[in-house]
């Protein structure tokens, strides 16, 4: 049945759900306080990349399917995708959240069905979304419906995911579970799976958390096999053979706007209780100091003066192939390197504007007389690059690989010196 819904923040989560819903039979609203958002969506430009959201907010807009707007305005469903980031001492920034609550209650109606997409801390819905709720008047589950149903998706396959993942359904109580699965059955082949909304909301933070303890076990094998004269991914490639291992990749740090900040919900809640959590995400935040630890290392053991030399980073992105730089720890990188008095120049083929100070658009001004190149995301950009074409360039032919990136063998071939995270090989850890 064709409803009539509101989409209260259209970053990376809720654009692609508001042209979904809008390219499904539905009349679709979207809201978002950045005007500047708004008037590139209105005329059918993108502010962030996705893989075919082009086309689909075109077809969305040109069917007046879908529009937008700075207010929200009065609908049968209202669904929140606003950011639920971390403050600087850890603990949950919910103010997106219950502004977003806040501001679509003057046009909820007896009827409508409220819904929290944002990953957010377990009681989110209980403690800040309800309480915003409450001044309508209308009695929660019974005139209006509540629930949590998180986005599992990833940047780079959001669409993909949309529509194939299961979906967690959590309602404040069956009849508003249910309403949003047969929403959501609108696109979502897989299976809905209905619970209550504090349940669902716990489900989606143990899931990255998850990721990001599996991670940190890498990272932590990573600087062990720095040490025994093992390459860790050779070992984490065998050891993943086993019908009931998997241990994920180590890299540079974990970024993104999920697996960097959602386990720290878990441990506001009772840090005595998260200890393992409360590790991994000290192991993880601590990688890019190890980083640029190696890459001090490796040019003193060369000789090479540190003071003011030019060091290539190479990616921004907390991952490969997307423009996202939320929590990427490239960032955290280019600082520690300055504490170092390293001179950095950034590059990432997939940001097309300068966000930092230290940032290029160009890859021949990144490496042109750089003692060092490191490589900080797997783009496939970094992947296909010559290095013929680049020796000429640099100061000192050195490549650090913290994604193992790059054909080790053929850089080696044109002159390289290739350093790859976790591996013992020339290792001066």
């Amino acid at each position: 049945m064709k409803k009539s819904i509101c989409i209260v923040g259209l970053g990376y989560i809720g654009l692609p759900t508001a042209v979904m819903f809008a390219n499904h039979g539905h009349q679709v609203h979207g809201v978002d306080v950045n005007e500047s958002v708004v008037d590139h969506i209105r005329n059918k430009r993108l502010h962030i990349e996705e893989n075919g959201l082009q086309e689909r907010l075109d077809q969305a807009i040109d069917s007046k399917a879908f529009t937008v707007s700075t207010t929200p305005v009065k609908a049968d469903v209202f669904i929140i995708a606003v950011p639920s980031p971390i403050k600087e001492d850890k603990t949950a920034n919910l103010e997106y959240i219950r502004s977003a609550s806040k501001a679509i209650a003057p046009f909820v109606e007896k009827g409508n069905l409220v819904i929290l997409e944002s990953t957010v801390p377990p009681r989110t819905v209980q403690d800040v979304v309800i309480p915003e709720l409450i001044p309508t008047g209308l009695e929660i589950g019974t005139d209006i419906f509540v629930s949590h149903s998180p986005e599992r998706v990833i940047p780079g396959r959001v669409f993909e995911e949309l529509v194939s993942n299961d979906r967690i359904i959590g309602g404040v109580n069956e009849e508003s579970a249910r309403m949003t699965s047969d929403l959501y059955r609108s696109f979502v082949k897989g299976q809905m799976h209905e619970t209550d909304d504090t349940t669902a909301e716990l489900v989606k933070v143990m899931e990255n958390t998850y990721r990001d303890v599996n991670i940190a076990l890498a990272n932590e094998l990573a600087k062990l096999s720095a040490t025994i004269g093992v390459n860790v991914w050779e070992a984490i490639r065998l050891a993943n053979f086993h019908p009931r291992v998997n241990i994920h990749q180590p890299g540079p740090g974990v970024g993104g706007h999920c697996i960097a900040v959602d386990p720290w919900f878990l441990v506001e809640l009772n840090p005595e209780i998260a200890k393992i959590i409360n590790l991994s995400r000290n192991t993880n935040d601590g990688m890019p100091a190890y980083t640029v630890d190696m890459l001090c290392k490796i040019l003193e053991a060369k000789g090479i003066d540190t003071y003011d030399a030019k060091v290539a980073v190479l990616g921004l992105a907390f991952k490969g192939n997307i423009d996202d730089m939320r929590e990427s720890p490239s960032l955290n990188i280019i600082e520690e390197a300055q504490k170092k008095s390293l001179n950095v120049i950034a590059y990432d083929p997939h940001i097309k504007t300068n966000n930092i100070e230290v940032q290029t658009q160009s890859l021949e001004e990144a490496l042109t007389g750089a003692v060092a190149a490191v490589i900080l995301t797997n783009h496939d950009d970094f992947k296909q690059l010559d290095p013929e074409k680049l020796a000429g360039i640099m100061q000192h032919k050195i490549i650090i690989d913290t994604k193992q990136a790059i054909d080790r063998e053929k850089w080696q071939a044109a002159g390289f010196e290739v350093y790859v995270l976790g591996d013992s090989k020339n290792s001066p850890l």
